[in-house]
């Protein structure tokens, strides 16, 4: 799931995944962090879920896949599009 907050000029966007799917550390990796799995790794978020949050540029577009423990890669089915490599996301 994608969540979406605007200020001024930036959108936060958080990546929420279910707590234990997939098991092991799972980081949000994409074009903003130059596909670097150590810079948004998903954290819990004691209600079942864990997230990252992005501070993204408004108006803009980004492809994003997660990276999960044993270099398992995986969309997001709530992301914007799919550009049949990736995830989209349009802020």
């Amino acid at each position: 799931m994608l969540e979406r907050k605007r200020l001024k000029g930036r959108t936060h966007v958080t990546f929420i995944l279910p707590e234990h799917t997939p098991h092991g550390q799972v980081s949000v990796v994409g074009d903003f962090n130059h596909w670097n799995p150590a810079a948004h790794p998903l954290e819990s978020r004691g209600d079942g879920t864990r997230a990252a949050t992005v501070a993204l540029p408004s108006h803009s577009a980004h492809s994003f896949r997660y990276l999960a423990t044993g270099d398992h890669w995986f969309d997001d089915e709530h992301a914007d599009s799919h550009d049949g490599v990736n995830s989209r996301i349009h802020t």
